[in-house]
């Protein structure tokens, strides 16, 4: 079996029992879960939950899990040219969950040619969706290496700031929540005018017209001043409208590449008011 770890919803290589610890939920940045570290099964996640698929706007697919598991977050399908052909679709993020369902509503809408995650709290079920539509290439960045539980040869890892994925799709290194942690910009959303999804590395807010950043989101340890600042700038040089965060609903949909300078801004005079 591969085991899933039912705080952060990693999925592990196989074994015949679940290890005794998971090292991600072991890490500053999650949670050992009260009750202790408990596992499942994606056989018994099927049982139990269900994919939920909501409209996030631009032709761009959430695809989450009904009722919520682990961290919660949902992942992103984009049309990377338009969604006009087979295998013109990029997988974002991703969940512990995938069913039959699942792979009817993507390969309807045109297949996957590449799947790219923010980080490693949401590589859950990277290795079963990247086998659901041929071992498509699951891109992560080669600092956060040490984060895989489950090898594959479908893994490819980069090195460096940036890495073109296919026209209009470039994969920017910003660190920050983790080494590698890293976003996707979307020279086609919001009707050319760009979008960059993020994940929680940018945590769209409630209010959706910010976003912040942290260290540890369950932990409550903010990032430096420097390493926000950073961010920024590395950003600057790409045109987006749009920031796509890490759950249902979560998008900047106005204005966002003034939202990302004000939410630096906001929250480096925070950390040096007296």
């Amino acid at each position: 079996m591969h085991p899933i770890c039912i705080t952060c919803g990693t999925q592990f290589a196989e074994s015949e029992r679940p290890p005794e610890r998971c090292p991600v939920c072991e890490d500053e940045r999650q949670f050992v879960g009260w009750a202790g570290q408990e596992w499942t099964t994606l056989a018994e996640l099927r049982q139990h939950h269900r994919l939920a698929l909501k409209d996030e706007g631009d032709g761009v697919l959430g695809i989450g899990t009904e009722p919520r598991f682990a961290i919660g977050q949902r992942a992103l399908l984009v049309p990377a040219k338009g969604g006009d052909g087979p295998g013109e679709n990029v997988l974002f993020d991703c969940i512990s969950l995938i069913d039959d369902a699942a792979v009817r509503v993507v390969e309807a809408l045109g297949g996957l040619s590449a799947m790219a995650i923010s980080h490693p709290h949401y590589y859950s079920s990277m290795v079963e969706w990247s086998r659901a539509f041929g071992a498509v290439p699951i891109w992560l960045h080669a600092d956060d290496r040490q984060w895989v539980m489950r090898p594959d040869p479908a893994i490819r890892f980069w090195e460096g700031e940036e890495l073109e994925l296919g026209p209009g799709l470039t994969l920017l290194r910003l660190g920050g929540h983790f080494a590698g942690a890293q976003a996707l910009h979307w020279a086609g959303g919001a009707g050319g005018r760009g979008a960059v999804l993020a994940g929680d590395v940018l945590q769209v807010v409630m209010d959706r017209r910010f976003v912040s950043f942290m260290y540890s989101y369950p932990n409550y340890t903010p990032l430096p001043a420097a390493t926000v600042q950073r961010i920024a700038r590395q950003l600057e040089p790409y045109p987006f409208e749009r920031i796509f965060g890490a759950w249902f609903g979560a998008v900047v949909r106005e204005d966002g590449k003034e939202a990302l300078r004000r939410s630096a801004e906001r929250y480096v005079q925070a950390l040096r008011s007296d």
